[in-house]
């Protein structure tokens, strides 16, 4: 596992962007990798090869490090989910308190599949957006969520990932 290398959840909104130039500033080498999941705020993947591209030429102390995309296919996740971030419903907070553009293991499925990539890769450092203290009451922004998974991640990989949020 490299040390100096990074790969970080990169949807192509403000917040994976911002993920994305702290991570440059920080790793030697930086892959990016988005999910398409089915979302109805499809705009973010749309950006995502624009805003590596402005990197590239406005960037050109960042543009050396930024490394590979990935783009993983995660429609399963769409079809499963009955959230507004998926379907034609309203924003609102929903019956069990949470909001309804909440989608259920979105986080958890995201950061294994990127460990999955990392350590293909051999990535030590994940980047991900998620915040507690942004997290809209989402659990899976909490970072106790994110400890967790960055525990069994490293158990169940037998790696030393570090999550990052």
């Amino acid at each position: 596992m490299k040390d100096d290398r990074a790969l970080v959840l990169f949807s192509g909104g403000q917040d994976s962007t911002t993920c994305l130039a702290w991570a440059l500033d920080r790793f030697a080498g930086v892959e990016t990798v988005g999910f398409d999941y089915g979302q109805r705020h499809v705009v973010e993947l749309d950006c995502r090869p624009k805003v590596r591209a402005k990197i590239e030429t406005h960037f050109k102390n960042w543009a050396p490090g930024l490394g590979e995309d990935h783009l993983i296919n995660l429609q399963a996740l769409g079809q499963i989910s009955d959230t507004s971030l998926t379907n034609e419903i309203e924003i609102e907070l929903g019956e069990n308190g949470l909001p309804t553009t909440f989608v259920p293991g979105r986080n958890l499925l995201f950061l294994t599949f990127a460990a999955a990539i990392a350590y293909r890769r051999g990535i030590r450092h994940i980047v991900g957006g998620m915040c507690e203290t942004d997290f809209s009451g989402y659990p899976d922004c909490r970072d106790d969520t994110i400890k967790a998974m960055q525990i069994a991640l490293n158990l169940g990989m037998d790696q030393r990932f570090v999550l990052h949020t």
